[in-house]
C-alpha cells in the first residue's frame, strides 16, 4: 500500500480513537493495537514474531501526549492528590518497565493469546462490574502493589491503565474523581516508561520496517496523535449528549468479538 495512503489510515484511526476515548473514557490501546496488528501484517509485511511488540509499543507512544493533556486537565480541576500519584507512580514505573520485557520474551502466539484474554476480561468488566467499596483502608505498600500490577498489565497491553487502576482505588474508598485524576497521571507514567522499555527491548532486533525506533513504529504513532488530540475534545463534549452507558456496553461487545477473533486465529 502507498505510504501516503497508510499515513491517511493512521490519521483516521487516531480520529476514531480520540472520539471513543473522550466519549467513553476508554484507553485507546484497546482499539489501536488490533488495528495496527492488521495493518503491519497486511501492508508492511512485518514478521508475525515482532508485530505484537510493535503494535503495543506504538500504542503506548501515542498515550504520552494525550496522557499529558488529560493529566494537566485533572490537575487544574483539583482531582490530583500528590501522595496518591506518588506511591502509585512508584509501582507504575516499575511495572511499566517489566511489562514490555515480559511481552518480548513470550512467543508471538502466546503474546497474542494473553493479550486477547486480557482484552476479554476488560470488556466483561465494562459490562458487568460496577465500582464497589471495601472497609479496608489503603496504605503506601498497597498503592505500590496496585501500581505495579497496573503498570505491568498496561504496558504489556499498550493501554493507559484506567480500567484497572480506577476500580482498584475506588475499592479502597478513594474518591472517584481522585481515582480518575490519579489514573490520568499514572497513564502518562505508563506510556513514558513502557515506550522506553519497548524501544530498548527492540533496539537490536532485525527486520523491523523503516521508521522504527526499537519496537516503536514512528510514522503510525505520529499519524494517530495528530488527530486524536483534537477529536478527544469532541468526544468529551459528545458524552454529555449521548447515553454513554449504553455505548460503553456496545463497545465492550465489540472488544469481546475482537478478543475472540484473536483467540480463534
Amino acid at each position: 500500500m502507498d505510504y501516503y495512503l497508510l499515513f491517511s489510515f493512521y490519521l483516521v484511526l487516531g480520529a476514531f480513537v480520540g472520539v471513543m476515548a473522550g466519549l467513553l473514557g476508554i484507553g485507546g490501546g484497546l482499539i489501536i493495537v488490533p488495528a495496527l496488528i492488521y495493518v503491519f501484517l497486511q501492508f508492511l509485511d512485518v514478521s508475525p514474531s515482532v508485530v505484537m511488540p510493535m503494535a503495543i509499543a506504538t500504542s503506548l507512544a501515542t498515550i504520552i501526549l494525550t496522557g499529558l493533556s488529560s493529566a494537566l486537565s485533572h490537575l487544574k480541576l483539583g482531582n490530583v492528590k500528590p501522595k496518591l500519584v506518588l506511591w502509585c507512580g512508584v509501582g507504575i514505573a516499575f511495572g511499566a518497565l517489566i511489562g514490555p520485557q515480559v511481552a518480548t520474551i513470550l512467543s508471538a502466539e502466546k503474546l497474542k493469546t494473553v493479550f486477547a484474554i486480557l482484552v476479554l476480561l476488560i470488556a466483561l468488566q465494562m459490562i458487568f462490574i460496577r465500582p464497589k467499596k471495601s472497609d479496608a483502608s489503603i496504605s503506601k505498600p498497597i498503592l505500590v502493589l496496585i501500581g505495579s500490577i497496573t503498570g505491568t498489565v498496561s504496558a504489556f497491553m499498550g493501554i493507559g491503565g484506567g480500567a484497572i487502576l480506577v476500580p482498584s482505588l475506588v475499592w479502597f474508598r478513594i474518591d472517584i474523581k481522585q481515582a480518575i485524576g490519579c489514573a490520568a497521571c499514572c497513564g502518562l507514567i505508563i506510556a513514558i516508561f513502557g515506550t522506553i522499555s519497548f524501544i530498548v527491548a527492540g533496539w537490536n532486533v532485525q527486520g523491523l520496517p523503516t521508521g522504527s525506533v526499537g519496537y516503536l513504529y514512528f510514522p503510525a504513532a505520529v499519524g494517530i496523535v495528530i488527530t486524536s488530540i483534537f477529536t478527544a475534545r469532541f468526544g468529551a463534549k459528545l458524552s454529555h449528549r449521548l447515553d454513554t452507558k449504553r455505548l460503553k456496553q456496545i463497545f465492550a461487545g465489540f472488544l469481546i468479538i475482537v478478543s475472540l477473533r484473536m483467540l480463534l486465529g
